[in-house]
């Protein structure tokens, strides 16, 4: 191997890597490697190598881990590790389902690269100067393996900022239309992978909205709806079905989702979702099917106390309208929401509702979303479903 850069990092930061996580930050870096974004051989201060890394000269996580010995970050190693990642997601995409997540960064030993599927396009974001360094090997190893038609490139996430790099949309091979059809489960939406949230859509929540759909009864509501994933899972077996959103756009993709399936029991309704359930709950409104999605509350640690507060308060509204016997699917994606705070969040509004509320299961994330028990943050994703009593 050629001799390449060397980054010495303190006996903080090893411990850290041996205990399982990837990341080293700019503290823990007591010599920096001379050298622009790539991959650099990684050595404690007693000189002895610990691995080889992605090296970030202006993020404050400086060291991204990918391997515990020094291994050459060439097309065959990206699409060895590609390939292993997509070897993991076999069985997801069949005549059912044409849409899942092939790399989950640090779940798939990648670390800031993830790919999601759409048919036969794909949409990446390369999301530390580390990784960016490799886009050739990684969009060669892409297109490779999975023969797409197009590869997309979303890389308009904030997090390349804090990385020294540009915030862009742009396509890397061939070409990706606007919309993209997604089978999922018996139900079709357009994806938007140019445009849309993410990646243009949220596959991360594919198996609870099959979930919530299978029990899903009478009149049902949809709150902060989006594109109508849940509504369009849940019109097939209720009688009715009230999308909520916030957006006139999103809302315009609701009812085209809907035509798109035939179910003209869907009735997309543009409100605020707080203002929306107090107003529902003041009026006596009842429902016996909900769902709430809400975005993530809380951004970051300092704002997770007022995003308790907002959880709590869509929650509590939520039971006081459900029916007897009513069904609640209720989720958060804000990592620093932790499972147990979302637990203990469920049972205050639970306990203040005065219904006898059901635990009937707790989701997690899909298996293309792989969590790592020793990287909490590959964990964002929490669900519940519930019942109410009398």
């Amino acid at each position: 191997m050629t001799q390449r850069p060397v980054a010495v990092i303190s006996s903080r930061g090893a411990r850290r890597w041996q205990d399982g996580h990837p990341w080293i930050f700019k503290s823990d870096v007591v010599t920096p490697p001379a050298a622009a974004a790539g991959a650099v051989t990684v050595r404690d201060v007693q000189a002895r190598t610990l691995g080889t890394a992605l090296w970030s000269p202006q993020s404050e996580i400086s060291l991204r881990f990918v391997a515990r010995d020094e291994v050459t970050l060439d097309g065959a190693w990206w699409g060895a590790r590609i390939g292993a990642a997509i070897a993991r997601r076999q069985g997801i995409l069949d005549g059912e389902t044409n849409a899942c997540r092939l790399v989950h960064g640090e779940g798939d030993g990648l670390p800031s690269l993830v790919v999601d599927r759409f048919d036969r396009w794909l949409v990446v974001q390369l999301l530390s100067a580390g990784l960016e360094a490799y886009r050739a090997e990684i969009v060669d190893a892409l297109v490779t393996l999975t023969d797409a038609a197009g590869v997309l490139a979303r890389n308009d996430a904030s997090v390349r900022t804090r990385e020294g790099l540009a915030k862009t949309v742009e396509p890397l091979s061939g070409s990706v239309p606007e919309t993209i059809e997604v089978r999922e489960h018996g139900v079709r939406y357009l994806a938007a992978p140019h445009t849309g949230q993410k990646t243009g859509a949220f596959l991360d929540q594919r198996e609870a909205r099959v979930l919530i759909g299978s029990v899903a009864r009478g009149r049902a509501l949809d709150v902060f709806s989006y594109h109508g994933s849940f509504a369009l899972h849940l019109a097939r077996r209720a009688e009715h079905v009230r999308a909520v959103d916030a957006s006139a756009a999103a809302l315009a993709r609701v009812e085209a989702n809907a035509a798109l399936n035939g179910l003209p029991n869907i009735e997309a309704v543009e409100a605020d979702a707080f203002d929306f359930l107090r107003e529902e709950e003041r009026g006596g409104a009842r429902y016996d099917t909900i769902v709430l999605d809400p975005p993530a509350f809380a951004k970051n640690r300092a704002s997770l106390a007022g995003a308790i507060r907002g959880y709590r308060d869509i929650n509590l509204r939520a039971m006081k309208l459900l029916a007897p016997g009513g069904m609640l699917y209720t989720a958060s994606c804000s990592y620093h929401l932790t499972k147990p705070d979302f637990l203990a969040m469920l049972r205050e509004a639970a306990a203040h509702s005065g219904r006898r509320m059901i635990l009937r299961a707790i989701t997690g994330q899909p298996v293309d979303h792989p969590e790592l028990l020793t990287v909490p943050e590959t964990g964002y994703l929490k669900g519940a479903l519930l019942e109410a009593g009398d």
